[in-house]
């Protein structure tokens, strides 16, 4: 029945090709369009099938390393500040029976750029762990590295999902995830001022990286990423502590979502 339905438009399409002059040219030209578009989403599509790394991100102390241990065993564990990535397949609860790899990254200034460098290719996704406790005060240096992470060539170019996981929202001070998407969005956009400032080089490039984040002309805010950004609130720790359950229902259905 289908192939009834078409046949007209086969038949008119096979006189337009016979046909010489423009029209046939205009055919030929729109469907070489759309053979080549097909051709790069199913390059695309294969690129991000390939790339099933989930990188977990942020500052120190913010509960990586707790959040990476949870997800993976369920079980709280004393965590130190880690000098290394630590890597594990985690398996998505979900009906799609896949997994994907968590990598757990340093969070010192010192370390974390080296050690996104390595992986960011191979990143599907990312979630950037907030302290929502301390983020009022160590605001600037989230931002400092969110904005790094940003605006870097790979990222940008694969757009792996963003999660922003408000962590520590069993701490009666925690701040809220809409509070800290609006701070950080703020905090953002004045970098952006700032290093499109910045001087350039002797080469003609801007000191401080790409100049633009967003766009030009509008006030900073996530949806203007490539990227699909989300927030969630959730403790590694659990209301009850070591002895309780952690609470990141949240970050397991976007970890089932993305994978």
């Amino acid at each position: 029945a289908m192939a009834g339905a078409l046949e007209p438009y086969l038949d008119s399409l096979r006189r337009e090709l016979q046909a010489p002059g423009p029209a046939a040219f205009s055919v030929l030209l729109a469907l070489l369009l759309v053979a080549l578009t097909l051709l790069l989403w199913r390059l695309a599509q294969a690129g991000r099938s390939g790339r099933r790394a989930v990188l977990l991100l942020g500052l120190c102390d913010a509960g990586k390393t707790l959040l990476f241990a949870r997800l993976l065993t369920g079980k709280y564990r004393d965590t130190q500040t880690s000098i290394t990535d630590s890597s594990a397949v985690y398996r998505v609860s979900s009906d799609k029976n896949t997994n994907v790899t968590l990598i757990d990254l340093p969070g010192h200034e010192s370390l974390r750029l080296q050690f996104l460098e390595r992986f960011k290719a191979a990143a599907r996704a990312i979630v950037f762990v907030v302290d929502s406790v301390a983020f009022q005060r160590e605001v600037k240096d989230v931002a400092e590295f969110l904005y790094q992470v940003l605006v870097d060539s790979t990222v940008l170019k694969n757009a792996p999902a963003l999660l922003i996981a408000c962590n520590k929202q069993d701490v009666t001070m925690a701040k809220s995830a809409k509070l800290i998407q609006q701070q950080l969005e703020k905090e953002l956009n004045t970098l952006r001022v700032t290093r499109s400032a910045a001087p350039t080089s002797l080469d003609g490039s801007a000191a401080g990286g790409p100049a633009q984040l967003g766009k030009k002309g509008k006030d900073f805010d996530f949806s203007q990423l490539p990227m699909r950004v989300e927030f969630v609130e959730c403790s590694a720790r659990g209301s009850k502590g070591e002895e309780g359950d952690a609470d990141f229902e949240g970050l397991e259905k976007w970890l089932a979502k993305i994978a």
